[in-house]
């Protein structure tokens, strides 16, 4: 539960911080997600409750600091963090072979995927997908990043897992 604690707090600091900076992508919404880092390592360390957990805190945490709970905001953060979470859980699962990279370019595209979906029933209209190409093309780079990152800290944290911090 600590070390859960934990990763929830690492992701709302994350989230808050990028949103501190200026976008640096050519697309507006477009974010690098770092927090995801933080959903991808629960994920990879202590499994899918976990990492449901920290998306689903993160997600509330962050919108009640950021003045934006229960607003278009985020419900696109949250659908975008809940289905990404469950589409790298089903991918660590049965594709084994994928590595970390490849979870989190998934889990990137199915973020902007999600998010797309609810604009397009808040806003009444399909019209929304078109930006859908261009998303998915800044899914690789940032999965990337994402997914290498989460790697390189699941390696150095290996060693601790539930038993251990029990210990």
């Amino acid at each position: 539960m600590v070390f859960t604690a934990l990763l929830v707090s690492l992701a709302v600091v994350l989230h808050a911080l990028e949103a501190l900076f200026p976008n640096f992508f050519p697309l507006p919404g477009a974010k690098l997600g770092l927090a995801n880092i933080v959903t991808l390592l629960a994920l990879m360390l202590f499994g899918f409750r976990e990492a449901i957990l920290v998306v689903v805190l993160r997600v509330v945490l962050g919108s009640l600091l950021g003045g934006t709970f229960l607003s278009v905001t985020f419900v696109l953060s949250f659908s975008g963090g809940v289905v990404s979470t469950v589409v790298m859980a089903v991918a660590v699962k049965y594709f084994r072979r994928l590595s970390a990279v490849g979870v989190s370019v998934l889990g990137a595209a199915f973020h902007n995927a999600a998010q797309l979906a609810a604009a397009s029933v808040f806003m009444g209209t399909a019209a929304v997908f078109s930006y859908l190409p261009f998303l998915l093309l800044l899914s690789i780079p940032t999965g990337v990043f994402t997914g290498y990152t989460a790697a390189l800290l699941s390696r150095s944290l290996s060693n601790i897992t539930p038993q251990a911090l029990r210990e």
